[in-house]
């Protein structure tokens, strides 16, 4: 009796615990290396459930030929222990792509287009002041296609699928 007492208040949370806030926005830093800026609103559910809208943009040149992009990732978090927003969470997410590309004197152009789905899971902390960092790992199945025109040459179009993985340190603010 003693042992369960002592176990179950182990493992309680008290009221100092639960993050008061049940919005965060953020941004994830590891994709600003690819030269995607990505920013994420969460919206805590219920104290088990939160909702996330991811949108990315990826703008950059290499050498003479200019990439850009639009990413939207919506997905729900579960978290684990009964206080959504802050702590360890499993998040199934939709992901929708589109790329173009086109070169300086535009003679060859070409975009990307897919859709997919999967999981991540990750831990975010919610600090006292509402600071936020947000650390994940997950993959998806992606389905998708590339049409590319060069010249005056007819378009080519190829089929893309396959697994993909995410990764992600996300940096932001509760509120």
């Amino acid at each position: 009796m003693i042992l369960s007492v002592i176990t179950f208040t182990s493992f309680a949370q008290s009221d100092e615990d639960v993050a008061p806030e049940k919005n965060v926005l953020k941004v994830n830093t590891l994709a600003l290396i690819t030269g995607t800026g990505t920013i994420f609103y969460e919206r805590k559910v219920s104290e088990l459930v939160a909702a996330q809208m991811g949108v990315g943009y990826m703008n950059y040149n290499l050498g003479d030929t200019k990439f850009s992009g639009l990413i939207l990732t919506p997905e729900a978090r579960f978290y684990v222990r009964k206080n959504a927003i802050d702590g360890f969470y499993i998040a199934p997410y939709l992901r929708y792509s589109q790329y173009k590309y086109k070169t300086e004197e535009e003679t060859d152009k070409g975009s990307f287009t897919s859709m997919g789905g999967g999981a991540a899971f990750g831990m975010q902390w919610i600090m006292k002041k509402g600071f936020t960092m947000d650390l994940f790992f997950g993959g998806h199945y992606t389905d998708g296609s590339v049409d590319i025109q060069s010249g005056d040459e007819p378009n080519d179009i190829t089929k893309i699928e396959g697994f993909k993985t995410r990764v992600g340190f996300a940096l932001g603010f509760a509120f």
